[in-house]
C-alpha cells in the first residue's frame, strides 16, 4: 500500500478541484488571512471575496469535505483549503457572500436611486410647460384640421403612441408629411416669437417693404418670403435643442422596468438571507462576524426602506404622467407607462431628423 500513500484523495470532479486550486494560486492573501477575515468580517478586498465566491462548493461538496475522515495531508490542494476553512467556519462560504454583498451595495443602492431620480425627472420634464408641449398642440390641431367634419373632428386626447406614425401620415397638401409640416410650423412660431422680442416688432426687412409707398405687390412676396425665412432659421436651433430640453426623458427611455424591479426585491432577499446567517451565529461563535454586519445590516435596511417609498411615489407619478397624455385613459401596468419614454425619445428623433431636412431645404 506504500505506493499508494503518495496519491491524493479527490473529493471533488478532478477538473473542479483542479480550477479551484487555480483561483486559489491568483490570491493576493493567505489561508490564515482569510480566516482571520470570516472571523472578523471584514479584511478582504472586493477582487479576493469574488475569487473565493466563484470556488463556492454547493451543499454536496461541502458536506462531502466536511465528512471526511482521513488524514487532510492526503487532500489536493482545492480539498485541503475548503477542508481548513469548512472545519474552522462551517458558514464560511455564506460569510463571504456577504462581505462581498456589504462591499457592493452602496453602489447597487446607488445605481436605483439614479434611476428612480432620473425617472422622476423626466416625468417633470415631460409636464413642463415646454416645446414639447407646444408641439403635440400643433400635432393635435393639426389632427383634427386633417379629421374635420369626421366623427373625430374635435379629438382632445389622442394616443401618444400614434406620435411614431406622424411621419407616415401626409399632411392636407399631400407633399410633405404631417410630421414636417407640424416641425415646420413649430419652427416658425418660435423664429417669430424670437424676432418680435428682439426687434419689438416685426424684421427690419418687412417694415422697410410698407413704408415704400410705390407699393410694389412682387417686392412685399419677396420681403415676406425672406422674413418667412428668417423665423425659420431663427426657429430651428430652438426646436433642434429640444432634445436638451428632455435630456432626462431620454436617459429614462434606457432604463428597464423588471431590471430596476428586480435589483430592488434582490437586494431585500439578500438583506433576508444576511440576517438569518447573522442569527444562526448567535451565542458568541460568531466573533466579531455578527457586530459587523449587524451594523451593516441596520443602515441598509434603512435605506432600503425608504429606496421602495421612494419606487412607490415614482412609479404613482409615471402613471399620472402617462394618464395625463393618453387622457386620463390608462389603464397600463407600471412597465408600460415607462414605454412612454420611449416614444417621447422617438418622437425627437424624428423632430431632429425633420429640423435637419428644414435645415437643407
Amino acid at each position: 500500500d506504500g505506493s499508494a500513500s503518495s496519491a491524493k484523495t479527490f473529493l471533488l470532479d478532478p477538473r473542479k478541484s483542479q480550477n479551484i486550486a487555480i483561483v486559489l494560486k491568483s490570491l493576493a492573501v493567505s489561508q490564515g488571512e482569510i480566516l482571520d477575515a470570516l472571523t472578523d468580517g471584514k479584511g478582504l478586498n472586493a477582487d479576493t471575496l469574488e475569487k473565493l465566491a466563484r470556488v463556492s462548493p454547493t451543499e454536496e461538496e461541502q458536506s462531502l469535505i466536511l465528512q471526511y475522515k482521513g488524514d487532510p495531508a492526503r487532500l489536493p490542494a482545492a480539498e485541503s483549503f475548503l477542508y481548513s476553512i469548512l472545519k474552522a467556519v462551517p458558514s464560511a462560504f455564506k460569510r463571504l457572500n456577504a462581505m462581498l454583498f456589504r462591499l457592493n451595495y452602496d453602489s447597487e443602492i446607488q445605481e436605483i436611486k439614479e434611476s428612480l431620480q432620473t425617472i422622476e425627472l423626466g416625468c417633470n420634464e415631460l409636464k413642463s410647460k415646454g416645446l414639447f408641449l407646444k408641439l403635440l398642440e400643433a400635432v393635435l390641431k393639426a389632427g383634427n384640421r386633417m379629421n374635420a367634419g369626421t366623427a373625430r373632428g374635435n379629438a382632445q386626447a389622442f394616443n401618444l403612441a400614434s406620435l411614431r406614425k406622424l411621419s407616415d401620415v401626409k399632411s392636407t397638401n399631400g407633399r410633405t408629411t404631417l410630421l414636417h409640416f407640424v416641425v415646420e410650423e413649430v419652427v416658425r412660431l418660435e423664429g417669430k416669437r424670437v424676432a418680435l422680442n428682439r426687434n419689438g416688432s416685426l424684421s427690419s426687412s418687412s417694415s422697410r417693404s410698407s413704408s415704400n409707398s410705390n407699393g410694389n405687390y412682387e417686392n412685399n412676396i419677396a420681403s415676406n418670403e425672406l422674413v418667412e425665412r428668417e423665423y425659420v432659421t431663427l426657429g430651428l436651433p430652438i426646436v433642434g435643442g429640444i432634445s436638451s430640453e428632455l435630456s432626462n426623458v431620454k436617459k429614462a427611455a434606457q432604463i428597464d422596468h423588471n431590471n430596476l424591479v428586480g435589483s430592488i426585491s434582490a437586494l431585500s432577499t439578500q438583506l433576508v438571507e444576511i440576517q438569518q446567517l447573522v442569527s444562526s451565529c448567535g451565542n458568541g461563535e460568531g466573533g466579531n462576524f455578527v457586530k459587523e454586519m449587524d451594523h451593516f445590516l441596520g443602515n441598509a435596511e434603512e435605506e432600503l426602506k425608504l429606496v421602495r417609498e421612494k419606487q412607490t411615489s415614482v412609479f404613482q407619478l409615471i402613471k399620472k404622467t402617462a394618464q395625463y397624455y393618453q387622457g386620463g385613459s390608462s389603464k397600463e401596468t407600471a412597465e408600460n407607462n415607462l414605454q412612454l419614454f420611449v416614444i417621447v425619445k422617438d418622437f425627437l428623433g424624428m423632430v431632429d431628423q425633420t429640423c435637419i431636412e428644414i435645415a437643407r431645404d
